[in-house]
């Protein structure tokens, strides 16, 4: 179910008998010649919609905000300050609670997103609220990796590469342009290399000046059918041990009962 297509009675309704809304997020930012700035959001939201058809749940609307600041030397990307960008997933996962979801996944559907949606994680400690909040597995069962591993024909991903272009094209194939994807493929510079491993900030683009990481020359939309199908499994699964889970908020009851008591 998507929130924006329903009535108000009928989003009450769905909130009573789930229990679980899924924010999809990914960015706006630049996928290398031949894909749109929204594939990152397009392909989550789309793969959180067939989720929650085969596990019955509600999905929010379209989310293009994140941790991008990466992707701010070309145009197209939307890149908030970092106060406003966690003060808007704070105050949009209240407004979830609000409207009557005890649990929350936040889905992610951008890898510069991995740190944010963790730290986010943990504020849900810093105040207690009525909700739980789940950040589903970023990859694969092991039995559907091997799957994945199966269909493609290159080694390295990462970005507007053979996988996400594949999947776009499944799920969006009029805005994909196979025309324009790079004659060579998108390999780490490695111009940190020397840093023996530390993070930097500026660690991606290093690596990535033009926004590629892969190789989307083999893509397809069958491969994208395929590789949509796995998420959409995985996610599916994850919905429903959601539904069913009772520890997080038996943890969470738990664990601000005992800051209380520490005042």
């Amino acid at each position: 179910m998507q929130w924006e297509e329903l009535t108000s009675a009928d989003l009450g309704r769905a909130a009573r008998e789930t229990g679980v809304c899924v924010l999809a997020a990914g960015v706006l930012e630049r996928h290398s010649e031949h894909l749109p700035l929204g594939t990152d959001y397009i392909n989550a939201h789309a793969i959180a919609c067939l989720a929650a058809e085969r596990e019955a749940a509600v999905v929010f609307p379209p989310f293009y905000f994140g941790q991008i600041y990466e992707a701010r030397c070309f145009p197209g990307a939307v890149v908030l300050r970092p106060q406003l960008l966690l003060d808007l997933f704070l105050g949009v996962f209240d407004e979830i609670v609000r409207n009557g979801f005890p649990k929350i996944i936040l889905y992610n559907g951008h890898g510069g997103n991995n740190h944010f949606f963790g730290f986010l994680a943990q504020c849900s400690l810093w105040e207690e609220k009525p909700y739980a909040l789940y950040l589903p597995s970023w990859g694969l069962s092991p039995e559907r990796e091997a799957r994945r591993r199966a269909i493609l024909d290159t080694e390295h991903h990462g970005h507007a590469c053979e996988c996400e272009t594949s999947i776009t094209l499944a799920n969006r194939p009029e805005l994909v342009k196979m025309e324009r994807v790079p004659r060579e493929p998108g390999l780490p510079l490695g111009r940190t290399k020397g840093l023996r491993g530390a993070y930097t900030g500026i660690g991606w683009y290093s690596n990535y000046p033009e926004h590629y990481a892969g190789d989307a020359r083999p893509a397809t939309r069958e491969k994208g059918l395929t590789l949509r199908d796995l998420a959409v499994e995985e996610l599916a699964e994850t919905i429903a041990a959601i539904k069913a889970d009772a520890v997080v908020p038996a943890l969470n009851a738990e664990f601000f009962a005992r800051e209380r008591a520490q005042r």
